[in-house]
């Protein structure tokens, strides 16, 4: 009888492993096809550069000057999936992805590919809470720390002082504007939703949550003193997970410099 139980228990054992070497083989395998969907998707969507579109409703007199070149071809990136209104770019890192939204579930794309494939990288997104023209006074951007380096993983380089003086610009293209900000620091935060722990409607609530960034004086956090904020400046904030820290995160801030 314990021979027999022995050898159920050894057979109990092959089948989990056999399932768990199974599904590791999986995981990696999705994650590694998923990440190249977004390898091909930066090849495809580079374009020649071209001005902004202008205004076109307004006498010729009367019209703008054509704004900075958009080198992201939108059009080809609406053919692919219409959720993606923006892209991001922060030169000599690989942060370089389209900006999704969803209308109806802003956690969809916590785990689901521009292409709607489920599973990690996910996709760098906004939630419904901010809108898509950058006005809001704090834009958060979210994306993963893949251990590959891809999506916002390199955000953690931005710990380190030096790196974030040679990378100090970040990016958003949108069909019709350029959005260039200035990274000012990198701290470790709680995860708390910024968008529900402060009130941006007043300038207190604005201020709170400049003191709550300004304020991180720890061991890993990096702010620029040098690069003035005030509440009345518009931000970006890039979030992503802190490796066996479940609730903290490792926001990185930048302040709108020019559109």
């Amino acid at each position: 009888m314990r021979k027999k139980l022995l050898t159920l228990g050894c057979l109990i054992c092959a089948i989990l492993f056999g399932c768990c070497c199974g599904y590791i083989f999986w995981y990696f395998n999705s994650e590694k096809e998923n990440g190249e969907i977004y390898e091909e998707l930066q090849e495809r969507v580079e374009t020649t550069p071209t001005a902004a579109p202008t205004v076109t409703d307004v006498p010729v007199t009367e019209q703008p000057e054509p704004e900075e070149e958009i080198p992201i071809d939108f059009a080809a990136l609406q053919e692919v999936n219409p959720d993606i209104y923006a892209w991001i770019r922060i030169e000599g890192t690989n942060i370089d992805y389209p900006v999704m939204q969803s209308s109806t579930d802003d956690s969809y794309y916590l785990n689901h590919t521009i292409e709607g494939k489920e599973g990690y990288p996910g996709s760098i997104y906004t939630e419904s809470v901010n809108s898509k023209d950058f006005s809001d006074f704090n834009t958060i951007l979210y994306g993963h720390n893949m251990r590959d380096g891809s999506m916002f993983q390199n955000l953690h380089n931005y710990e380190d002082s030096a790196y974030m003086a040679e990378h100090p610009e970040v990016i958003i293209y949108t069909p019709y504007h350029v959005y260039r900000y200035q990274i000012f620091a990198a701290v470790t935060y709680s995860d708390v939703h910024l968008y529900h722990a402060f009130d941006y409607t007043t300038e207190s609530g604005r201020q709170a949550f400049l003191d709550s960034i300004l304020s991180s004086r720890g061991m890993s956090d990096t702010i620029r003193d040098d690069v003035p904020v005030s509440a009345d400046d518009k931000f970006l904030t890039l979030s992503t997970c802190i490796g066996g820290q479940a609730d903290k995160r490792l926001i990185v801030e930048a302040v709108l410099q020019s559109e």
